[in-house]
């Protein structure tokens, strides 16, 4: 969805939002808002508050200040399930599926579908697994047998499996917590095509990684972070992924680093000279 088209009001705002456990800050000034038909990635290393923003979004964390917005009204979550019942679902990177269970009872697990009453009232299995094979289709997702352990799937096609359970149980906003960190090249760009699927399908999502290559394809807003403070919020039109890494990476500390290895390994190494080759080509924001 281009930028011209975005919605007035966004579906998430959140302004100056800050968590702090005693005297320690993990998060401090953050703003950003997420629109329907959006992908938002939000970009980090480790320790750079990625984890606390999520808890905070999903219900998990009240935040210490600052507010968050939904539909354009305050709101103040009281636990996940207080989150996941106005449409804002996570997916978590250690999943939650049971891997000895079937693809379809995975897909409804702690929302199963029941007939009958009284004591006559059991499992709807075919009605499960008939709408399980019909949502993972519409996602583009071609299993063999919905019968088979989740655990026999790749990792890849587990967390497209969690994407298409919460679109089909109402999800609004998808929050995807570093959902190809743990993949290979291949796995990783599919579970990038089911994020684009998702937006597509007029879902805000917000993709929650530290690597800019797996982001800049699907995003079309980045919000950075670095040690529990915001660089800022950009537009892709206003962003290149080469400026994009170099922000993550920190421009000024990688020149540090190549003159610091120059000294030590000698003008002549290898390490050096690509060190040198990437600073020179990088792009300045």
């Amino acid at each position: 969805m281009s930028t011209e088209a975005l919605p007035v009001r966004p579906v998430i705002e959140v302004r100056d939002i800050g968590k702090s456990y005693g005297a320690i800050t993990a998060l401090s000034g953050i703003s950003t808002s997420v629109y329907a038909g959006q992908v938002t990635c939000v970009l980090g290393d480790n320790g750079a508050g990625k984890s606390t923003f999520i808890k905070i979004l999903a219900g998990s964390h009240a935040p210490s200040h600052g507010e968050l917005l939904l539909d354009g009204e305050p709101v103040h979550f009281s636990s996940p399930r207080a989150a996941l019942d106005t449409g804002i679902a996570t997916v978590y990177q250690d999943l939650a599926v049971v891997p000895l269970m079937p693809v379809w009872r995975n897909f409804f697990l702690g929302s199963e579908l029941t007939k009958g009453r009284g004591p006559l009232r059991r499992l709807d299995i075919a009605a499960m697994k008939r709408i399980t094979t019909t949502e993972l289709a519409n996602m583009g997702i071609d299993l063999r047998d919905v019968d088979q352990p989740i655990g026999t799937l790749s990792g890849g096609e587990r967390q497209c499996v969690a994407i298409a359970r919460a679109v089909y149980f109402g999800a609004r906003v998808l929050i995807l917590d570093e959902p190809t960190a743990a993949l290979g090249v291949k796995q990783s760009g599919v579970v990038l095509r089911y994020i684009a699927r998702s937006r597509d399908r007029g879902l805000g999502v917000i993709f929650i990684t530290h690597n800019p290559h797996h982001a800049y394809p699907v995003g079309d807003r980045f919000l950075l972070l670095n040690r529990g403070t915001s660089l800022g919020t950009f537009e892709k039109k206003d962003i290149t992924l080469g400026e994009l890494t170099s922000l993550m990476a920190g421009g000024a500390e990688l020149d540090s680093l190549t003159h610091e290895l120059e000294r030590e390994l000698g003008a002549d190494s290898a390490i050096v000279a690509e060190l040198q080759q990437e600073a020179t080509e990088r792009p300045r924001p």
